[in-house]
């Protein structure tokens, strides 16, 4: 149907009318991709190159910088900075003056090589068979997630050593041949990072058991040797530290996403904690491993693999940033019986491993034990609870298709409509727009406090400037009305008091109550509405950026009544209460306007009775009325206001077409059988497609038996 509405044939990928012109749309979109993650890469390296030496590479400059850990003759923990294994430092020591004179380029491309990689042998390890399309940008998709990763981001920052284990593992699994040399990587993982030692249970258990001894002998015969040339390092690691426990931060450091980590920062101490700790980590990793095993044998062993190392994340004393790449990889499973939920478990954890855990979730006391362990969370959801499809299911290939309302002509030759924007009639996923709406909320935040230079008070001095333009542009229109509504309300209490509250109480509780009232009520109308919005506030954070505006309120010699912050001291560079919140200078489009006229057109629009569209309208009204009251606001930034509102319609209907009428639930089901025996038969020529163009590798028939 998406290919529909763009004149293709049914089946015919990107709209194309020849197979040729799909070959070709398809290398413009491969060639696309890879450009993103060559751009990426080099802003990665950008970063960590530009950083002061003395501020990037952190951990190599502890471990091997001129007074570094490895140049010590004494143990390698007496200083807790080296977390490390020993074996990990018996390797690292003979190239420590290597390592030194490289500090910086030589280990950074050393290390963006290795992501690269890592990219590649995850993207052929995809369960078989898989479309020509997916093998071919799969590749550069990965590694582009792994660039915007945490994981990765902070690996390249401090100098860790992290992504090696992960390599290694999936080598093992998917590269190379023969069960011994398969358990010799992972064995050898294990002994840079102990708990990689759960996947010679999943070797065990999948009947790959020469792999699983060979990983356990080369793991032990690894850690003898460290053990024979470094005694008493071995012995204050092993013993001591109980494998590494209690070097680094201190272990209820936000940064140690594992259960030890949680329960401490939970209050948590002594034989209680370590009791609850060791019974909840037995637990997830007898779970867990039962998961993987049967996600193994239904072929999808890189499933089984992120499976193995979100238990490894959880169950080890101390997971820190730099190894939770593993939770990453679980997005390989496909969730939802429907295709509207199939996007909520990758975005969940493509916005969990790539954002930080304040832009997940609101900055309320009562939501901290959730947010400083979100990555924890995901990864105990990705071992023990989420329910990934098996490949035997009928919706693994096939998932229960969307209704759509009838496609429509675009609006121009050059402007087709976007497909993820179709008149889609069915309710979306509400976890999925949870997620969107706290996502962007908090972009969105972070765009107007950067507007002034990422300080709130760093454009005063342009957001005067513009004020006083803002100020003669409304009095050459005789439109310079703010001073003298604005004292008038003052001098009336009830009035004051009225349009104070107003302001201060309905900004995001009226748009939150629409969007619920059309997501319960009308789904097909929330999605028009809500991209609508979405695209208001894009245009508006543009404002912002190019036009910061102070309000009438922080105008100092226009003798403006703040009433509703109070009064203001303008000899202080952080005047206002609110200061310290938000940017005061994104005035210039006012949203308080715009937010309040998308939902009073909404209801107008919608509402099935007269007097509901009035009330609706209403609203405007009061929000215009108290925004210039209260000196919050121009009159100009209202109609800045109106004019984002009315280009996010226009873009919308630009891009989706004219919103679909309750008739087309009718006209939808009519031809939703047709929709589904063309999915079908799609899927079958993909999958038909898949096995005969699949060419020979190592992932192929690495699934165990």
């Amino acid at each position: 149907m998406a290919n529909v509405e763009h004149g293709g044939r049914p089946g015919d990928p990107f709209g194309a009318t020849a197979p040729e012109a799909a070959r070709a749309r398809l290398g413009l979109v491969r060639a696309g991709l890879w450009l993103i993650a060559a751009v990426l890469a080099v802003r990665q390296v950008a970063v960590v190159l530009s950083t002061p030496r003395g501020e990037r590479l952190t951990d190599l400059e502890t471990w091997v910088g001129p007074d570094g850990v490895l140049h010590v003759n004494g143990s390698l923990y007496d200083s807790t900075r080296f977390t490390g294994t020993p074996f990990g430092g018996l390797v690292l020591k003979p190239l420590t003056k290597a390592a030194e004179q490289a500090l910086g380029w030589g280990w950074t491309f050393g290390t963006l090589l290795l992501v690269v990689a890592l990219g590649l042998v995850a993207a052929r390890a995809l369960p078989q068979p898989v479309s020509r399309r997916t093998a071919l940008l799969a590749a550069p998709v990965t590694i582009s997630l792994l660039m915007l990763s945490l994981p990765v981001r902070n690996t390249l920052y401090l100098g860790q050593t992290s992504i090696i284990p992960v390599l290694l593992v999936l080598l093992g699994c998917f590269a190379v041949r023969g069960e011994r040399a398969s358990g010799v990587l992972i064995g050898l993982a294990a002994a840079l990072q102990p708990t990689v030692l759960l996947f010679a249970p999943l070797l065990w258990f999948t009947g790959r058991r020469r792999a699983a001894v060979s990983s356990g002998l080369t793991f032990a015969a690894l850690t003898a040797l460290a053990w024979a040339a470094m005694p008493h390092d071995s012995y204050t690691y092993w013993v001591h530290h109980l494998a590494g426990v209690g070097l680094g931060r201190p272990a209820d450091d936000l940064a140690n996403q594992s259960l030890h980590g949680a329960l401490l920062r939970l209050g948590m101490e002594g034989p209680l904690e370590i009791g609850l700790f060791l019974v909840l980590g037995t637990a997830v990793a007898v779970l867990g491993l039962r998961r993987a095993v049967r996600y193994a044998r239904d072929g999808q062993l890189l499933l089984a693999v992120a499976v193995t190392g979100c238990v490894a994340v959880a169950v080890a004393p101390t997971t820190w940033q730099h190894q939770l790449l593993w939770v990453l990889l679980a997005l390989v499973g496909r969730v939802g019986k429907k295709a509207g939920d199939r996007y909520v478990w990758p975005v969940a954890v493509i916005l969990v491993m790539t954002l930080p855990a304040k832009m997940m979730l609101p900055n309320m006391e009562s939501l901290y034990p959730l947010r400083d362990n979100v990555v924890l969370l995901a990864a105990l959801a990705a071992a023990t609870v989420v329910p990934f499809l098996s490949r035997t299911s009928e919706h693994y290939h096939a998932p229960v298709p969307t209704e759509y309302a009838r496609p429509v002509p675009t609006r121009w030759k050059h402007v087709p409509l976007l497909p993820f924007l179709r008149r889609v009639l069915t309710r979306p996923n509400l976890l999925l727009e949870l997620l969107l709406i706290r996502v962007g909320y908090s972009a969105y935040q972070q765009v107007r406090l950067a507007a002034t230079g990422g300080t709130n008070t760093g454009g005063r001095a342009t957001a005067e400037q513009h004020g006083e333009q803002i100020h003669s542009i409304e009095k050459f229109l005789f439109i310079d009305i703010e001073h003298w509504v604005n004292h008038a309300v003052v001098k009336v209490g009830w009035l004051e008091d009225f349009f104070n509250f107003y302001y201060t109480s309905f900004h995001f509780v009226v748009p939150l109550t629409v969007l619920g009232v059309l997501y319960a009520r009308r789904p097909a109308e929330y999605r028009w509405a809500r991209a609508a919005l979405g695209f208001a506030t894009l245009f508006a954070l543009v404002g912002f950026w190019l036009y910061p505006l102070a309000p009438p309120r922080l105008m100092p010699d226009l003798g403006f009544i703040d009433t509703v912050h109070g009064v203001q001291d303008f000899s202080q560079p952080d005047y206002g209460t609110l200061t310290a919140l938000t940017n005061q200078y994104a005035a210039m489009p006012s949203l308080h306007f715009g937010w309040s006229l998308w939902c009073g057109l909404v209801i107008a629009i919608i509402a099935p009775k007269w007097w509901m569209k009035a009330l609706g309208l209403l609203h405007p009204l009061f929000t215009v009325s108290a925004i210039v009251a209260t000196g919050n606001h121009w009159v100009l930034d209202a109609v800045g206001g109106a004019a984002v509102v009315g280009a996010g319609f226009g873009l919308t209907y630009l891009l989706q077409g004219p919103r679909p009428r309750p008739h087309a639930l009718t006209k939808a089901a009519e031809g939703a059988s047709e929709e589904a025996a063309v999915a079908e038969k799609s899927g079958e020529a993909a999958d038909a497609e898949a096995v005969s163009t699949a060419g020979p590798g190592p992932a192929k028939g690495r699934t165990p038996s």
